[in-house]
């Protein structure tokens, strides 16, 4: 009784206050209404028609939906738990997937270096992840390619911490001249790397097979398809008859992919990487020495080209390598010492352009360098000569001020062609045997048969003399060895060799 009485006297409380709330509504717009009366004529509102929808209710598709997720309320804590936000590929189960992740989690060592390598890259591969939209397990696909070595060469050529080959690179502008190679650029090499994923993801419509593609050839996964599509065969990655690396490759991915989900379970431990970016890209406007860019930002030369691994030579070309990448911290202090330095050249080298081709020896000359220094220098293998044209790496003098020009610092390249080995040789004379039928007959000038006889041009031999010539030889650069090549042998005539000659300076082969 005593709870019905409590429950009218609160009803009829609350009737009474509305009463005098709406009562103080009516006052307050009563003037308003009234000029409102007064300056027009009063028009009725339509009457409010609600909508309800026709037949049940039904589920809303995932179509329907808005494309953009929505924004966490905090930041993500550290790297890794924003890349396990950004998963969105389908995980792919089965034996190989657990095999390859008992094969890394037996190994801490391995992948305690990976991933501290990665440390320095990560942040940025995930920021344009996610600029495009693109899945973030992504990012830990160097993993799987280099272990994030952006050093690393693979048997087939495949170079940098996304394997490009050379072919793969050029088509994706990777540039690769005498100075740099932007396979293996960290930040040239990661937007053609997720370039080339998203085209392949066009063609395929599926991760796990664009993948493949990646890793096997985007024409062999189209044509594995094709196979089974032909035998009336599922076309799914599992499904595809393919090579025992790609059948491994997509599992590795997703191995790793579940460690760095839940490192606990695998008794991992994966370094902080924390989030926030590692490096910024510095301007350069002059040539500079490597170990003097370094020095200017106060890190290690080591750590320098770890960031900036591209560079080829010890020297940076700023026409054709306009921005270097510096840790955080140390950007502002080489933009400072950059900016003040007056103690001498930035740049200790520049680029001589061949204008014909030559023996490293005749260009250690004309350079005035020590011969292996020039190799080294200039990566010159042995057994060759240096074709024209190509760009080398030379001392700058202290007069020369210029840097080197933009056509030569973003396209220069050094060429090779083998080096002629020759041997001193004797042959006999014919009965009408002259310099002119001597050049022909072993495939040399008639000015070197006639250097090397002390003869005029014109001349001709007696029978039976002996004719001097510089023969070039066969190197097997396997195992060092040499063997004669004379040319063609002339019938009746006999031939012999000697070691211990050397041509003249007018032979130029």
């Amino acid at each position: 009784m005593e709870k019905y009485v409590l429950k009218k006297f609160l009803y009829w409380a609350c009737l009474a206050g509305s009463l005098v709330l709406s009562g103080c509504a009516n006052q307050i717009s009563a003037p308003s209404q009234a000029s409102d009366t007064q300056a027009a004529t009063p028009t009725t509102a339509p009457p409010h028609t609600p909508l309800y929808p026709q037949g049940p209710l039904q589920p809303i598709t995932t179509a329907q939906t808005s494309p953009h997720a929505v924004a966490p309320l905090f930041a993500p804590s550290d790297l890794w738990d924003r890349i396990r936000r950004g998963f969105a590929m389908p995980d792919l189960e089965g034996d190989l997937v657990r095999d390859r992740e008992q094969w890394y989690a037996s190994r801490p060592e391995y992948m305690q270096r990976m991933t501290e390598r990665s440390r320095k890259y990560l942040f940025h591969i995930v920021e344009e992840l996610e600029r495009r939209g693109m899945p973030t397990e992504l990012a830990l696909l160097p993993y799987i390619e280099s272990a994030f070595n952006p050093q690393a060469v693979s048997s087939a050529k495949a170079a940098g911490m996304w394997q490009f080959m050379p072919a793969t690179g050029e088509y994706f502008e990777l540039k690769q001249n005498a100075f740099r190679d932007d396979r293996r650029d960290v930040l040239a090499s990661t937007r053609a790397a997720l370039d080339y994923l998203q085209k392949l993801y066009t063609m395929f419509g599926d991760w796990h097979l664009a993948l493949a593609a990646y890793n096997w050839g985007e024409g062999s996964v189209g044509r594995a398809i094709a196979r089974n599509q032909k035998a009336g065969l599922p076309t799914g990655y599992n499904d595809l008859t393919m090579p025992a690396e790609t059948r491994l490759y997509v599992p590795k991915l997703q191995a790793v992919k579940n460690i760095v989900a839940n490192p606990k379970r695998f008794a991992a431990e994966l370094p902080l990487i924390e989030n926030h970016p590692y490096f910024e890209m510095v301007d350069i406007s002059r040539d500079i020495d490597v170990a003097l860019a370094a020095r200017f930002a106060g890190v290690r030369e080591e750590d320098f080209k770890e960031l900036n691994p591209s560079l080829h030579r010890p020297v940076i070309l700023a026409a054709g390598t306009p921005q270097i990448l510096l840790p955080w911290d140390n950007a502002k202090a080489f933009e400072r010492n950059f900016q003040a330095y007056t103690q001498g050249q930035y740049a200790s080298w520049t680029v001589w352009t061949l204008p014909s081709t030559m023996s490293v020896a005749e260009a250690a000359r004309t350079t005035g360098m020590d011969e292996r220094d020039l190799r080294s220098v200039n990566g010159i293998p042995p057994h060759m000569r240096i074709k024209a044209g190509s760009a080398l790496l030379v001392p700058r003098s202290a007069t020369t001020r210029a840097d080197v020009a933009s056509k030569v610092a973003d396209n220069g390249q050094i060429a090779f062609t083998p080096d002629v080995v020759t041997r001193r040789t004797t042959v006999k004379a014919g009965r009408r045997d002259s310099v002119t039928s001597i050049a022909r007959r072993y495939h040399v000038t008639t000015a070197d048969v006639a250097a090397w006889n002390d003869v005029k041009s014109h001349a001709n031999f007696a029978a039976g003399s002996s004719i001097v010539l510089y023969l070039p030889v066969r190197t097997s650069s396997a195992r060092g060895a040499t063997r004669a090549s004379p040319g063609k042998r002339a019938a009746g005539k006999s031939v012999k060799h000697s070691r211990g000659g050397k041509p003249s300076k007018s032979k130029r082969k």
